[in-house]
């Protein structure tokens, strides 16, 4: 066991994660399921914070089996690398932008059903997610990843597991849940978009090593998603206002990846590099 953990850093991270926030979440909701019972929204909401258990003892965890007291002390030295460049603030601007461009547009030659809101209690909901996943994902994983692949290959990887970990919530995110038969084109869209952001996260990260501004990219992404989501957008709506979205973002990744290569890092030199 001892000889895999270290070997394979980032699988360990992936299963410990997914055990501890999958059999958190399944205990809440068994009797229900046990008892054919409908789960209620109430449920979903509940699960969430259940669920950050998973990347935040996760990497807790393994960082004190594999590095000691030293390694856990590196962990979170990174929430308190507020001192980076101001440019690279700007980048928390983009899921604010992008969400209210997409719904602004299809409100305009779609329909009225899709007019963002301005639901402020929203960002309640992000700062847990934020602060506890960033932990495991970008200060545990998504290094332990960076050993054996390019930073772009590295996001890639992570930001798949970060959506397939989502699943067992996802019906229950956006307003139009459940999502009945669009549930499976949701999830789709969902993870497109969790799956660009972990990169766009991650270029972050490798610019500045600073954890908490990926903290705040994450509070940020999640966090305007539902202070801007549309409330009144059926299932089938919200699913291509999240497929536009992820596709707006997948576009920003791909500029990143032409200006900043494989390691999302210019150059010594180069005026975004955090020095």
């Amino acid at each position: 066991m001892k000889t895999f953990i270290n070997r394979y850093p980032a699988a360990t991270y992936f299963i410990t994660c997914f055990i501890i926030s999958w059999v958190a979440a399944f205990v809440l909701i068994a009797p229900k399921l046990l008892n054919h019972q409908p789960l209620a929204r109430l449920d979903g909401i509940l699960m969430f914070p259940l669920l950050l258990t998973g990347p935040l003892f996760a990497s807790i965890i393994l960082t004190s089996y594999l590095k000691g007291k030293a390694g856990l002390r590196q962990l979170f030295s990174g929430m308190g690398r507020f001192k980076v460049k101001a440019s690279w603030y700007l980048p928390l601007l983009i899921p604010p932008v992008a969400i209210f461009a997409v719904l602004a547009v299809l409100r305009l030659f779609v329909s009225p059903a899709f007019t963002p809101q301005f639901f402020a209690f929203g960002v309640l909901f992000a700062v847990p997610a934020g602060l506890f996943e960033e932990i495991g994902w970008t200060g545990f994983a998504f290094p332990a990843l960076q050993k054996k692949f390019s930073a772009l290959k590295a996001s890639v990887i992570l930001g798949i597991f970060w959506g397939l970990w989502h699943l067992p919530v996802i019906d229950f995110l956006g307003a139009a849940n459940p999502h009945g038969v669009y549930w499976l084109p949701f999830v789709c869209v969902f993870i497109g978009f969790v799956w660009a952001m972990r990169v766009l996260i991650a270029w972050i990260f490798c610019n500045t090593k600073s954890l908490i501004l990926c903290q705040l990219m994450h509070i940020s992404s999640t966090g305007f998603l539902v202070i801007l989501g549309s409330p009144h957008v059926s299932a089938a709506q919200e699913t291509l206002w999240y497929g536009i979205y992820a596709s707006v973002l997948w576009a920003i990744v791909a500029v990143v990846r032409m200006v900043y290569g494989k390691n999302l890092k210019k150059p010594e030199g180069g005026l975004l590099h955090y020095g």
